[in-house]
């Protein structure tokens, strides 16, 4: 009978780690560690400082993480009504409320106390910013207005800008740059994603542009605007000496490709279009990145 509860004791636990790994939305954090991880090195004006960068990436990484755990405490009674988002673990009754806002605060503090003591100032001022815009403006906003989804970019868009002024010392125009990026690149990534899950969204009462534009010419609009501004915001580190013209070429290229199939989503509306665009955005990002690294001036 002991060697019996062994193993499900280790699955007791394998559960319950992977239930608040889940809080901390591992794949957003993904993002958020590479592109934090990016801007450092691309904005290091020396040989890059290995202890620095660590503390830079893992603290903006557990800010993102601790934001995350808290959003969800927050949405978990519309997370219960959307079929995407009802098996995370706060609507599945397998993590506390209390519990899951104590792990939050206690990720977002680290966080920021691994920034103040390792990295810089700035960058820890950056991630306050984003975590306050995240939790007290994107996240309540989020049941009132569509605008939402572009204050939600903002925070979206700090960790690299956050990673840039830990090795450069201040924003620059090249820092401005990399947040320019990313913002513009997430409202065609999140109209596909919203058009994609129209009716979970209008389940839950959030005033998404799918959901009160049902025709879905506002979503369109936003996609070719938002991908038409992602095109020269994406040529500038090449203008300001952060990467060469082989990055340019790219990134024209690149930029292209995503505003026409924002055009054609527009055009269209129809959920195989927003798949279109939302993988052709998910593939985006890291291929523009690599190619500033590669060609970093």
């Amino acid at each position: 009978m002991k060697d019996a509860v062994v193993p499900a004791a280790h699955a007791d636990s394998w559960r319950v780690l992977t239930d608040y790994v889940a809080l901390t939305k591992p794949r957003l954090n993904v993002l958020v560690v590479a592109t934090s991880a990016a801007g450092y090195y691309l904005g290091a004006t020396s040989p890059v400082n290995a202890a620095i960068f660590l503390a830079t990436v893992v603290g903006t990484a557990l800010v993102a993480g601790g934001a995350a755990a808290l959003n969800q405490v927050y949405e978990r009674e519309t997370d219960a009504l959307m079929r995407r988002t009802r098996m995370r673990p706060l609507p599945g009754g397998r993590v506390a409320p209390a519990d899951a806002r104590v792990f939050g605060v206690a990720l977002s503090i680290a966080g920021l106390a691994l920034l103040t003591a390792f990295s810089t100032w700035l960058a820890s001022l950056l991630a306050l910013a984003t975590l306050l815009i995240y939790l007290c403006i994107y996240t309540p906003l989020k049941r009132l207005s569509p605008a939402a989804t572009i204050v939600g970019a903002v925070p979206g868009a700090l960790p690299p800008l956050i990673g840039w002024v830990a090795s450069h010392g201040s924003i620059a125009l090249g820092g401005l740059a990399l947040f320019l990026i990313v913002f513009f690149w997430q409202i065609p990534h999140f109209m596909a994603i919203a058009w994609m899950y129209r009716d979970d969204y209008g389940a839950a009462g959030f005033p998404m542009l799918a959901v009160i534009d049902p025709e879905g010419r506002r979503s369109g609009r936003q996609a070719v605007a938002y991908a038409a501004a992602l095109l020269p915001a994406s040529l500038l580190p090449t203008f300001v000496d952060v990467s060469g013209s082989v990055y340019g070429v790219i990134a024209t290229i690149l930029g292209i490709a995503l505003l026409v199939l924002s055009i054609r989503f527009a055009g269209a509306r129809t959920h195989a279009a927003a798949r279109h665009l939302f993988f052709a955005s998910l593939a985006y990002l890291p291929l523009i990145w690599i190619a500033m690294i590669a060609d970093k001036r």
